[in-house]
């Protein structure tokens, strides 16, 4: 099929159909007379249908991308099965959209049955339901339909169509990733030879970008930790009430500002957490306590070469720097331009070097490295060694590279027992020097305890906010991705984790998780780390490989959520001055 007729009346729409689905797609025009559909990479709706109609459309095919209800093993199911086809599409699509409800634009919202779309908490229960002889209605008109031949015959898979779990270990990667070390395109990073099954789902999927375009086209939320179910959670800190005689940090809204000395002093800091069960948040749910341990007595481990990790991450984290005197740029510079003038004036040859450009020289990426120190990262990995050690190997060999590349770089430990306990290790503060001591510390880190994921990364995300310093951040979390704790197993903390994640992603934070050395399934990952990047790595040496595609995405989905962010900030100060003139 050759490329997507676009027309410019649907073409507006490919904002919003990124948006919610949390990666490029299209926009097309569908063939007379047929039903809105996609193939991962573009959404077909009727031409001539009313505009709302088409946001409907738009907003249902973008919602199936992000929920992963298009995988390959499911679509191969529905493959010459146009009733199964069907029957899933009438459960599926109403999952996909109460998995977005909040964020959506209102249209759309009122296209859900929420008695069907919350009945189910998988694709794959959806599948098995429509399989089942039980009475299922047909899907709305705007649903359109699903065409698994298209989506199978895709020739560059998606992110949503074909996550890493479903390809063969060792598949080849696509040229657009191979191109993406040495060029800045933007491209897919679900997938990297030698190291099968990498991040397995979209940078930017669940329709975290949707989530900020959907506060432009939805009604304002309440603000409050405590809010109804699906609430954006407040993740930053302020001081609370005490606790014993240690001050306690409540969360506040995400516009308080936070005060540098009370996210770094080591004492008690409280977040909410979500209970995917009860579909709300648990405010002041979890303390965080944050502590920077004794060198002296801990052994100094031999630090790994950072080298081969220095030139992939050299080429990212770069920011713009106006340079005068340049023979071309973006704007003029006049000191040069009347000089140069005045030198023609005098019969002098005229200067050409009169223009200011945006080159990028000087580094501005700051990056908090998040470490599993738990006691399951303590069992036996791959190459002989434990999880721990191959994860504290590549948490060491990050930092190293990323501190000579002169970007500021932050590594802290976490583990947990119970959710007044949640330890956090400061191992190396963004202002902390790379020295003696803090190898002293990364050699004494010992696995012990348990794995309370979402508190850790709303604490790692509130540091990093508060103290990272640059315009471009990236949370970088280590961990074999078995969240568990006391009352914390299972989907609930897997959905509590994911939930964390998304929170930061929402803030312009870049998220990426990856697993060194753990024999953990990808789907299992997929379930913890949701839409953010996460890769499988055997061994902290096939790092270097992959490095430089994974940041690249996390960023480049940052920067995107940057700028609707900014995008919106804009419409609320016109909505207030309008209001204001009126």
């Amino acid at each position: 099929m050759g490329p997507p007729v676009v027309d410019r009346k649907v073409g507006r729409l490919r904002l919003l159909a990124s948006a919610v689905a949390g990666r490029p797609l299209d926009v097309g025009v569908a063939a007379r007379e047929e039903r809105a559909w996609t193939d991962g990479t573009t959404v077909f709706v009727d031409a001539l249908a009313a505009p709302h109609e088409q946001v409907r459309m738009v907003a249902v095919q973008a919602s199936l991308v992000a929920a992963g209800s298009l995988r390959p093993a499911i679509v191969r199911q529905l493959a010459r099965r146009p009733s199964l086809a069907r029957r899933y599409l009438a459960v599926e699509g109403h999952r996909a959209l109460v998995a977005n409800e909040q964020f959506l634009p209102p249209g759309a919202r009122s296209l859900i049955d929420g008695e069907v779309g919350r009945s189910v908490g998988a694709a794959d229960d959806a599948l098995a339901l429509a399989r089942s002889r039980r009475a299922i209605g047909r899907p709305p008109p705007s649903f359109g339909v699903i065409r698994p031949r298209r989506l199978l015959a895709a020739p560059e898979p998606t992110d949503a169509t074909a996550p890493a779990s479903d390809r063969p270990l060792g598949a080849p990667p696509p040229a657009a990733l191979a191109e993406l070390d040495d060029a800045d395109d933007e491209g897919d990073p679900d997938r990297h030879d030698d190291v099968g099954r990498l991040p397995s789902s979209p940078v930017g999927g669940r329709g975290a970008l949707g989530r900020l375009l959907g506060r432009l086209l939805g009604p304002a939320r309440v603000a409050g930790g405590g809010g109804p179910a699906g609430a954006e959670a407040p993740t930053r800190l302020a001081r609370g009430r005490n606790r014993g005689r240690h001050p306690a940090a409540a969360a506040v809204g995400a516009a308080a500002t936070l005060d540098l000395a009370t996210a770094l002093e080591p004492q008690g800091f409280t977040y909410p957490e979500w209970d995917v069960h009860r579909r709300r948040y648990r405010p002041d749910w979890c303390t965080v306590h944050e502590r920077t341990p004794p060198a002296e007595r801990a052994p100094l481990m031999v630090l790994p070469d950072g080298a081969a990790l220095r030139r992939p991450l050299a080429r990212l984290g770069t920011g713009l720097e106006r340079t005068h005197r340049r023979p071309q740029g973006e704007d003029i510079d006049i000191d040069a331009a009347v000089e140069a003038r005045v030198e023609a004036l005098a019969g002098s040859p005229a200067a050409e070097a009169v223009y200011i450009e945006g080159l990028r020289r000087r580094r501005d990426l700051a990056v908090l490295i998040l470490l599993d120190v738990s006691g399951s990262a303590g069992e036996p990995g791959l190459a002989g060694r434990t999880v721990h050690e191959h994860q504290r190997s590549a948490a060491a060999a990050l930092a190293t590279a990323l501190h000579d590349l002169g970007d500021r770089v932050a590594l802290y430990a976490f583990n947990s027992h119970g959710r007044r306990a949640v330890q956090i290790v400061r191992v190396k503060g963004f202002d902390d020097r790379l020295d003696s001591r803090v190898v002293r510390r990364m050699g004494g880190l010992v696995p012990r305890a348990y794995t309370r994921l979402g508190a850790a990364i709303r604490h790692g995300a509130a540091v990093l906010e508060a103290c990272g310093g640059t315009s471009r951040r990236l949370l970088l979390v280590l961990s074999d991705g078995l969240a568990y704790d006391h009352g914390y197993g299972g989907r609930y903390g897997e959905a509590d984790a994911r939930r964390a994640l998304g929170e930061a992603r929402r803030r312009g934070l870049g998220c990426l998780c990856v697993s060194v050395g753990a024999g953990t399934a990808p789907v299992a990952l997929e379930r913890v780390f949701g839409a953010a990047a996460h890769a499988t790595v055997p061994a902290p040496e096939q790092l270097p490989g992959l490095v430089g595609p994974l940041f690249r995405a996390a960023l480049q989905s940052a920067e995107a959520r940057r700028r609707v962010f900014q995008r919106e900030e804009r419409t609320r100060e016109q909505l207030e001055l309008a209001r204001r003139a009126s």
